[in-house]
């Protein structure tokens, strides 16, 4: 009996052993543990031996049927290394390495005969897992009631939280304890057009978090394609996140098609926060491009007609007479315009002129189609054609004048979530932009979703995002989407996806201010996906003089907003302010004609979410660089080193930062700029302001150019 007890405990052994699996990182600091225990598919994280992610549950609850979550045996694994670099058509980099260790699970539920393929993918940066779906005869068609991925934390750490929400990101960050998630919620909800929050302790990703021990911890997803987005949920007893997906109008979560892929659960993982900010793990977990010929998506920098409509000087609507817009019925010819429509010839005329002086490539014009009188809030479906100009809308004149002046209009498509209208009409609004030398669009989904019920971030509305931007790029056209859902990477697959707002962007400060430290979130948040069309370079903060019945202020210094053009990548930038006060501000509007929007390589030289950011950039193609600096609240001393230049080069620097007097609300306008000699051997110490920052050009320079400059030790 002893003999055969013995035997049996190996056997038990033997089959613990072959239930689990580990995998590491190519640098050997991440290890993956996954495991079958008692039927439920396990998995945890450890970075340099301290625990990232704790034992965590995996699978589904799938609608009338029984879970795919129990049960499991683990039927094979495969594991496999790749490595490659791939060039991007635009980015914070010329070159990409993707090198990760992978491991492939297959799981059994006998009790149901349906097949479960885990994916995971392990880079020095972190950790990538998907489900796969394979085709079978138990799981042909299904729909998913909840998705019952867990994320256990190790402990109760600092998050950069927005609340968790159906419809909009358009929050200010909340920086506190996940045990105080709850207790702030109320607070952390402000006043937005289209909200659907879920839960008291729901929070959206990219989640930013930082635990007692040093680590930086972020969650988020990659390759979100025909699923709904994934929001956690936190059980904040035990500290453990679980997905949660956006429904649909009746409450279903995904219908989905075997063979599926779900989109890639991400953990970006390190004890410096720079490396959060420098991971490029979400792209590559996106595939590679799908669009062959590239050359037409030109990264650019733009001016708009957009500020003045933001702060109230101006209108998007034509007339105040109209209560009601019927497109086809309503003769705009036989109406009193307001007198204060901004998209008018002559103001579009001011534009051009601005943008081609100064080296801008586009110009944003928003307002200058029909039906903006009742465009909001009357859950209209036929609401815009995306075709026809108002009547001071000289669409072949400015088209024409655009182009004499080497400047490209770009197109403004608000289609108010009319989602059918807009999907109506895409075809005929995208041909009427190549017809009129547009060739990249601002899209907009502002207000409740029609069909009535839906969700901005349901299956459905992501299907529809995507299907905007793949016809986009059969037309040619580069896309900047507005309150469409967060990116995820895809802009990889879809580089004619050049843009997205998905936060809360820089219009809020015209709608009464966000944090002063909120630009130090957004690149540990937001812009872990992709890039944000954030609308920087606001110099007059003060609303009311633009409009005197706004009050608001914006809460940054100029030293600040000239700093995002290198902290808040983005292949399509904004100059977001009025021409008038540009003029103003000559000296200082210099950087933003000279910063570029494509870069050879970036270095992050100083990270603490919430607090600071600094980052170096050098230019595609040219031997320059560009840094840029924001701060958060406290005031305090950057100290840099430029030992990322060419060691055998000399430059000067220009230093376009805060006065020593600065400060976001009561200075805001006080900068200094001063040109220096530095060599990689050179440090700067440069104080920031509260909502400050700095902003730096350096320019490869001869002896000749640097007489009478002093050297910066």
């Amino acid at each position: 009996m002893k003999r055969i007890y013995l035997l049996s405990l190996s056997l038990l052994l033997w089959v613990l052993h072959v239930q689990a699996q580990e995998v590491k990182s190519p640098d050997g600091n991440i290890v993956l543990n996954f495991s079958v225990e008692n039927g439920q598919a396990i998995y945890s994280l450890t970075f340099k031996n301290k625990d990232v992610i704790k034992p965590s549950s995996l699978g589904f609850e799938i609608k009338n049927q029984e879970p795919l979550a129990g049960n499991f045996t683990l039927v094979s694994s495969q594991t496999s290394s790749f490595d490659e670099t791939w060039i991007p058509v635009w980015g914070e980099e010329s070159s990409i390495r993707n090198h990760y260790n992978e491991l492939l699970v297959t799981l059994n539920q006998a009790n149901t005969e349906r097949t479960l393929n885990i994916r995971f993918r392990v880079f020095d940066d972190g950790l990538g897992f998907r489900y796969e779906f394979p085709s079978q005869p138990n799981l042909g068609h299904f729909v998913i009631k909840d998705e019952l991925t867990q994320f256990a934390m190790a402990g109760d750490h600092t998050a950069f939280w927005i609340p968790g929400d159906y419809d909009t990101q358009e929050y200010d960050y909340t920086e506190s304890k996940l045990s105080e998630i709850r207790g702030l919620m109320e607070k952390a909800i402000t006043g937005n057009l289209s909200q659907k929050p879920f839960s008291t302790t729901g929070v959206q990703t990219s989640l930013m978090m930082k635990s007692d021990d040093g680590l930086y911890i972020n969650l988020h997803e990659a390759a979100l394609i025909d699923y709904s987005t994934m929001h956690l949920d936190l059980d904040d007893e035990r500290m453990v996140f679980q997905s949660w997906l956006t429904p649909d109008a009746i409450g279903d979560k995904g219908y989905l098609q075997s063979p599926f892929n779900s989109p890639w659960r991400t953990i970006i993982v390190s004890d410096d926060a720079r490396d959060i900010l420098a991971s490029r793990m979400t792209y590559n977990l996106n595939e590679p491009s799908k669009i062959k010929d590239t050359s037409w998506i030109k990264p650019m920098k733009y001016i708009g007609v957009w500020w003045e409509m933001i702060t109230g000087k101006s209108s998007w609507a034509y007339t105040d007479e109209l209560p009601a817009v019927k497109l086809g019925e309503t003769d705009y010819t036989k109406v009193l315009p307001n007198g204060r429509h901004g998209a008018n010839t002559n103001n579009v005329v001011r534009h051009i002129d601005f943008a081609a002086e100064h080296g801008f490539k586009g110009v944003l014009v928003e307002g200058w189609n029909i039906g903006w009188e009742d465009w909001f809030g009357n859950s209209k479906d036929y609401v815009f054609d995306f075709l026809t100009p108002y009547p001071d809308f000289d669409l072949p004149y400015l088209r024409d004048y655009a182009k004499s002046k080497g400047v490209e209009l770009v197109m403004h498509h608000e289609t108010s979530s009319s989602v059918r209208n807009y999907e109506r009409h895409l075809d005929r609004a995208y041909q009427f932009m190549k017809d009129n030398g547009y060739n990249a669009v601002k899209s907009g989904y502002v207000g409740d979703i029609l069909p009535r019920g839906e969700n901005h971030y349901s299956q459905w509305l992501v299907n529809h995002y995507q299907y905007a931007v793949e016809k986009a790029a059969e037309y040619q056209i580069m896309v900047n989407a507005h309150e469409a859902v967060r990116p995820t990477g895809v802009a990889r697959t879809w580089p004619n996806l050049i843009a997205n707002e998905s936060a809360r962007g820089q219009e809020y400060q015209a709608f009464g201010g966000s944090k002063p430290n909120h630009h130090t979130v957004l690149p540990f948040t937001r812009q872990i996906g992709g890039p944000m069309d954030y609308t920087p370079g606001i110099f007059e903060m003060d609303i009311s003089k633009v409009n005197p019945e706004n009050d608001s202020w914006v809460n940054s210094t100029i030293a600040n907003q000239l700093g995002l053009y290198v902290t808040l990548y983005s292949p399509l930038q904004m100059a977001a302010d009025l021409p008038e006060n540009y003029e103003r501000f000559m000296d200082a509007f210099q950087f933003i004609k000279d910063v570029p929007v494509e870069w050879e390589t970036s270095k992050y030289l100083e990270a603490e979410p919430g607090y600071y950011v600094t980052i170096a950039r050098k230019e595609k193609g040219r031997n320059n660089w560009f840094v840029g600096n924001v701060n958060g609240v406290p005031v305090r001393n950057s100290i840099i080193s430029f030992d990322f230049l060419d060691p055998d080069k000399t430059y000067i620097a220009t230093i376009y930062a805060d006065a020593k007097d600065a400060h976001y609300r009561n200075n805001a306008q006080a900068y200094t700029i001063r040109q220096v000699i530095v060599t990689n051997k050179s440090k700067l110490n440069q104080q920031t302001a509260s909502g400050g920052g700095y902003a730096i050009s350096i320019m490869e320079a001869s002896k000749e150019e640097t007489k009478g400059l002093k050297r910066l030790k």
